[in-house]
């Protein structure tokens, strides 16, 4: 357990250097958009399979902050008071506008709150944040199953934050809301897919260790 605690930590994707994925992230995304992740503290430890930091390094014009209630958040509040943008957050809701049908207006520059955190967490972000709770929210209905083979997801179309980001990108792009080549969109989840593979492999390994039958030395 001490060798786990003393490993030393990227502080660029906070993951142990030993299993860093960094140099898998090439060219970060440009877009017009911007993109918020607001982080809750507990994802913030999640050092093995946390994908915020993995989103935001994802995507050049992105920024993220840990909190649990950013009603006096200086930097959101920074952004929402900004009349450049255009501020929404991705959040299902029945009055959500739905990407997959509707263009976002672009008479100014939108303004993506991206919540990273389970969802009973991502409830109570929102319940507290009082300078969230009145903008509109924007969701998409997708058929995919997450790749995030190592956590169990709460039904079979819950997607990891980088996933539901792509979500956004590829959507965004279809409306011409962004110039996005398609390679860019292609490769965007490499990081996450050496992420999962590193963490199945790494969990196949230690379960042979663990398991591994004693045999008796021949004599």
């Amino acid at each position: 357990m001490l060798e786990l605690e003393n490993r030393e930590i990227c502080y660029k994707c906070y993951r142990p250097k030993s299993s860093c994925i960094c140099e898998f992230i090439v060219n970060p995304i440009k877009t017009q958009t911007k993109f918020v992740i607001l982080m809750h503290p507990k994802e913030f430890r999640k050092t093995k399979n946390g994908t915020g930091h993995m989103t935001n390094n994802s995507l050049e014009n992105c920024e993220l902050h840990v909190g649990i209630d950013f009603t006096n958040h200086k930097r959101v509040n920074e952004l929402l008071n900004d009349k450049n943008y255009e501020p929404y957050v991705l959040y299902p809701d029945t009055n959500s506008i739905k990407l997959n049908t509707q263009k976002l207006p672009c008479e100014k520059k939108s303004l993506v709150f991206i919540i990273d955190s389970t969802w009973p967490c991502s409830k109570k972000m929102l319940r507290l944040s009082k300078n969230l709770q009145n903008l509109r929210k924007i969701s998409f209905e997708h058929d995919k199953s997450s790749q995030f083979k190592i956590k169990t997801q709460p039904n079979q179309y819950c997607l990891s934050t980088i996933e539901s980001t792509l979500c956004v990108l590829e959507q965004l792009n279809f409306h011409e809301n962004e110039n996005i080549p398609s390679r860019s969109l292609e490769n965007f989840l490499i990081p996450f897919e050496k992420m999962v593979d590193y963490q199945v492999k790494y969990a196949f390994d230690e379960k042979n260790i663990r398991y591994k039958p004693a045999f008796k030395k021949s004599i």
